[in-house]
């Protein structure tokens, strides 16, 4: 299909969609069995280079070939293409649940579409997500939007210029939204940033909470900082709005979180490499440059945090640590030699077994409410991160 893998533009798309069904409407009339290649995105195709800095498709397909297991796939795949082609004729935008409702009304209007009629949204989800890995093209292409936003973000010197759907222009100065924070919508590339005066890093806060409480105690008034509350597992808005920051305004970027194999794999990884899930997309849904802050291991004797131990029969901290062995044996990103400070926090975690949060920071001098910001800002200073 395309050249370019994540990087077609929505233009190229009605085209490219209708050289795929010309192809397989032609092997139909042939009486050759049609066949759809996809990206494979899973782990076991994924390439960590570290002059990328992010996760790549390697060259393994996904071949369907049309027979009696895979039709309904096949069909559901060009009907759904249908729906989204009329979306991007006609500058209509959907979220994937909104998608689901019209393709159920389509059936509901067409009793010859039954047989392909999805009954649950999990299996149109997974059908758009198809389509993406056969064109290479990201979702927003298709004019499918998640519901999902980029971090809360807070700066007394960052504005922020966006361009809108009708050519338009916004301009949103952070310094004047008091106490509320930019929280830029998923299409961070819709996005210009520009520093009214010096900004010297960008501090990505795992937990929303903890980033307003930094704020609200007057973080963003001291320092010239950018301060990003990550909500856990960073969503595509998220990773596109920081990549946008890396880009744009050249600025450091560290990540201040729990200690813990979860944080490790699900939330920092993905925001520094990205996802397997998601190959195509990785190269704009991406930070490389974003540093571990911490909690380091060494920070708990150092700050004589409060940690406690891991409970292995708990199901999901025990599947966390299974994916933290699997991760140091199967990761690309884990396994990269340059990556080993990182791998090393791995493999204390899985030894160790405890966990420490970014609250405990809290407990340093509890009299103190600004203590945090000083332990962060002596850490940045002294190059006490990975």
């Amino acid at each position: 299909m395309s050249s370019m893998r994540g990087k077609v533009l929505q233009g190229d798309i009605p085209a490219l969609s209708q050289e795929l069904c010309e192809r397989l409407l032609r092997d139909l009339e042939r009486a050759k069995r049609p066949v759809i290649e996809a990206t494979k995105c899973s782990l076991d195709n994924s390439i960590y280079n570290h002059k990328v800095g992010y996760l790549t498709p390697g060259d393994k397909r996904i071949r369907t070939e049309l027979n009696v297991a895979s039709v309904k796939k096949m069909s559901r795949a060009i009907f759904m293409l249908e729906i989204l082609l009329r979306n991007i004729e006609t500058g209509a935008v959907n979220t994937k649940r909104e998608l689901y409702y019209i393709s159920k009304g389509e059936v509901k209007h067409n009793k010859y579409l039954k047989p392909i009629d999805f009954a649950d949204q999990d299996e149109s989800d997974s059908i758009i997500d198809f389509i993406c890995e056969i064109i290479e093209c990201y979702r927003e292409e298709l004019n499918c939007y998640a519901n999902d936003r980029g971090g809360q973000t807070y700066s007394q010197q960052l504005i922020v210029e966006e361009t809108l759907s009708d050519g338009g222009r916004a301009v949103i100065d952070l310094s004047q939204l008091g106490t509320s924070p930019f929280q830029p919508k998923n299409r961070p590339q819709n996005l210009t940033l520009r520093a009214k005066s010096k900004i010297d890093y960008c501090l990505i806060v795992e937990s929303e909470g903890t980033a307003n409480t930094l704020v609200a105690n007057g973080f963003t008034k001291r320092q010239n900082a950018i301060v990003v509350g990550a909500q856990g597992v960073p969503s595509n808005a998220v990773r596109g709005w920081l990549r946008r920051i890396q880009d744009q305004l050249k600025v450091p970027l560290y990540f201040f979180g729990d200690l813990d194999a979860y944080t490790m794999q699900n939330i920092f990884r993905t925001l520094k490499a990205g996802s397997a899930a998601s190959l195509i997309r990785n190269s704009d849904y991406s930070a490389p440059e974003v540093r571990f802050l911490g909690v380091l291991p060494e920070d708990i004797a150092r700050f004589d945090l409060d940690d406690y131990p891991v409970q292995e029969n708990d199901a999901q901290e025990g599947r966390a640590l299974k994916k933290a062995r699997d991760a140091l044996e199967n990761d690309p990103f884990f396994r990269d030699k340059r990556n080993k400070g990182l791998s090393d926090i791995l493999r204390w975690l899985l030894e160790h077994k405890r966990r420490c949060e970014q609250q405990a920071f809290f407990t340093v001098d509890p009299r103190d409410p600004t203590m945090p910001e000083k332990i962060i800002v002596e850490k940045i200073r002294k190059g006490n991160y990975v």
